[in-house]
């Protein structure tokens, strides 16, 4: 008898329909074909083993399971349900009556019950949009799929429920989740707070100019100046997510399998600190079955490169594309996956090797042209990309122990979202641009203009620092959040030269 269950497979970001055909007849043997990696060959094994704790078998008969489209390879251990299920309906231990209705998918373990899968979201929604009744998956992925409206998720523990629920015997009971509820109570829950920073009032500025246009940012300081506290707390000044944002989001989390189990949303904007010992592979993306990298899970947030210099060039080097493009394509001979990678950067360093060159208090130690040395592990293209450069120095005691309360997140967020809907408005024409540090050349023609006094001004700039065009770009965008963040239709002056103090890194200009 032939039979057809359903999965699905993920590539990239977004999930396809596989269809699992099942065909027992007379014979013997056991084929799975469809191009299965070694983790589904060795599916066998848990199915049979899963049905057998529960008076089930596998047929002593030619059992061919086909997984079409054999083309596309299957990975991972998720179909072991979907395979149980059409071997038992092929062999008629089950009803088939409405087994193509549903999408059905979960790892078995030998006793039967079910461990949690990958990519739960992107499978939901393939399963809505090829107008699929259900979906059946481990109960520890229900609440992840339930996200997804017009349907029926269903969180099961074992095989067994799943035999009963096609035999009539049992009802499931569907995971419901009131997304909008959930995402609206949670999106503004933190801990942290920009209250508990002392001092740094130059970079609080900075950060909030940063978070109002998207742009990235480096800090230089030593050791216990506050650079770490500091980046942590970027995510509660940034917009809260949309909820389109939120589903985005989830969805590369899914994929990477880096949702927590029995959650639903995420509804905080992501905040990756990878080690500097990271792989340019596990940075961007990739491997021989590729995966989201770090960049990717940080789209929407933030990626926080702590002590820059450390991370190994090629890595760095990696980054130049994605930072421009906001997308990451990788390439294979016989496939190209692309994630999306739309982050803000913010990176971080020490002056030099010993941490002290410029500390008001402490001599540097390092030999002559070692500054110039270590900031070189950086190069130039990078640092062209980072439109924000700032100095943090330490806080002095007097600030430490003042006990008045400084300017909370809350207060500095209504600042940046007033700026970002002044730039949805300027942008609204633009399908993929949404703040200023994603501008074109073309549009910084249109909106970034300037009067003759600052174009004097930063014609002086441009060769007194040695700026690169790329840096000239910049130090538009920056003055054109400042304006914004300042209410004003035009850059001015006052702009343009704030914006310029944020190139203090540049080649001509630091360690020289």
């Amino acid at each position: 008898m032939l039979v057809k269950t359903y999965g699905s497979a993920v590539q990239g970001v977004d999930a396809v329909t596989i269809t699992v055909e099942v065909n027992v007849s007379r014979g013997a043997n056991f084929y799975l074909v469809g191009l299965p990696d070694a983790a589904v060959k060795e599916s066998q094994q848990r199915i049979e083993s899963a049905l057998r704790e529960h008076a089930y078998k596998i047929p002593g008969k030619k059992v061919v399971i086909n997984m079409a489209p054999a083309d596309i390879r299957k990975e991972g251990s998720a179909y072991d349900l979907t395979l149980a299920v059409g071997i038992l309906a092929a062999s008629e231990q089950i009803n088939t009556e409405n087994i193509d209705k549903y999408v059905i998918m979960g790892e078995l373990s030998l006793d039967g019950t079910l461990q949690p899968i990958k990519g739960v979201l992107p499978i939901a929604i393939n399963a809505r949009t090829e107008k699929f009744k259900g979906f059946i998956l481990p109960k520890e992925n229900a609440r992840e799929a339930a996200v997804v409206n017009n349907l029926d998720v269903y969180g099961v523990e074992n095989i067994k429920e799943v035999i009963d629920f096609f035999d009539g015997k049992t009802e499931l009971k569907p995971t419901v989740v009131d997304t909008r509820k959930e995402f609206y109570e949670n999106v503004n829950n933190t801990e942290l707070d920009f209250v508990d920073v002392k001092g740094q009032e130059n970079v609080k500025r900075a950060l909030e100019i940063a978070a109002a246009g998207g742009h990235n940012i480096i800090m230089i300081g030593p050791p216990g100046a506050g650079k770490t506290m500091i980046s942590k707390r970027i995510p509660t000044i940034l917009p809260p997510l949309t909820l389109n944002e939120a589903l985005e989001t989830t969805k590369i989390h899914s994929v990477a399998g880096k949702t927590e189990r029995n959650a639903s949303l995420i509804t905080k904007r992501p905040f990756r600190s990878p080690h500097h010992t990271i792989s340019d592979v596990a940075l961007v993306g990739g491997g021989q079955f590729p995966q989201p990298g770090e960049i990717s899970l940080a789209h929407n947030g933030v990626l926080f490169l702590d002590e820059l210099p450390e991370f190994k060039r090629t890595v760095l080097e990696v980054m130049r594309q994605p930072l421009e493009d906001r997308k990451i394509t990788i390439s294979r001979a016989k496939f190209t996956v692309e994630y999306p990678a739309s982050f803000m950067l913010i990176a971080s360093m020490n002056p030099c090797p010993c941490g002290y060159y410029n500390h008001p208090d402490r001599e540097c130690v390092c030999g002559v042209g070692a500054v110039q040395k270590y900031l070189n592990k950086i190069s130039g293209p990078l640092l062209d990309r980072i439109d924000i450069h700032i100095e943090v120095v330490p806080v002095p005691f007097g600030k430490l122990s003042d006990t008045a309360p400084g300017e909370n997140s809350e207060t500095v967020r209504k600042r940046v979202i007033a700026a970002r809907e002044i730039q949805e408005k300027r942008f609204a024409k633009f399908k993929e641009i949404h703040s200023n540090a994603q501008m074109t050349s073309k549009m910084m023609r249109e909106y970034c203009q300037i009067d003759q006094a600052g174009s004097a001004l930063l014609k002086n700039a441009m060769e007194r620092l040695g700026l690169s065009a790329r840096a000239y770009d910049r130090i538009l965008k920056v003055s054109r959040t400042i304006a914004d963040l300042a209410g004003t239709e035009n850059i001015k002056t006052e702009h343009l030269a704030e914006a310029i103090q944020y190139r203090s890194l540049d080649r001509d200009s630091w360690g020289g």
